[in-house]
């Protein structure tokens, strides 16, 4: 059996950003990459886009709908944010936050905790830590999630036509 455009946008709206957050994370745990704060804050609207679209499989149609109309503002929410930090990282402006840092461990002596604070990489949002093609990971992140975001309500309009 086809499926309809409605279920492709809904597919779309749960697994792309399930796939980005994946390339996220995969970078730091396994490529080393620190995200900086900026990083972060492209992260929550995909989370909530996960959730949204993912609690719409359990739900009827009208409310389905709802829920995946707001996953792709979220996605897009993602890719805007993802304008802004690339650039910020291409200085075309200025960014709105201080560098960030990774420490990790509590406590000890104030010798260790300062050991701790001097040995954590300092993360700047100014700053690409990987690129390809001159495009970085904000970037690739808003080309993606800004592409998806129009392809999901694309879709779900389409969907309302036929």
């Amino acid at each position: 059996m086809a499926r309809t455009r409605f279920q492709l946008a809904h597919e779309l709206a749960f697994f792309l950003p399930v796939a980005l957050m994946a390339g996220a994370l995969l970078s730091q745990y396994w490529g080393g990459l620190f995200p900086c704060e900026m990083c972060h804050w492209q992260r929550w609207p995909h989370y909530t886009a996960i959730g949204l679209a993912g609690f719409a499989f359990f739900l009827p149609p009208p409310a389905r709908r709802l829920l995946v109309v707001l996953a792709a503002l979220a996605i897009a929410t993602s890719g805007a944010i993802g304008v802004f930090h690339a650039g910020v990282e291409y200085h075309w402006w200025n960014g709105i936050t201080a560098c960030a840092s990774n420490i990790t461990g509590s406590g000890g002596t104030p010798q260790d905790m300062l050991a701790r604070i001097m040995g954590a990489p300092i993360i700047r949002c100014d700053v690409a830590q990987w690129s390809l093609f001159g495009i970085s990971l904000a970037g690739f992140n808003a080309l993606f999630s800004l592409g998806g975001a129009a392809t999901i309500l694309w879709l779900m309009v389409q969907d309302r036509r036929r």
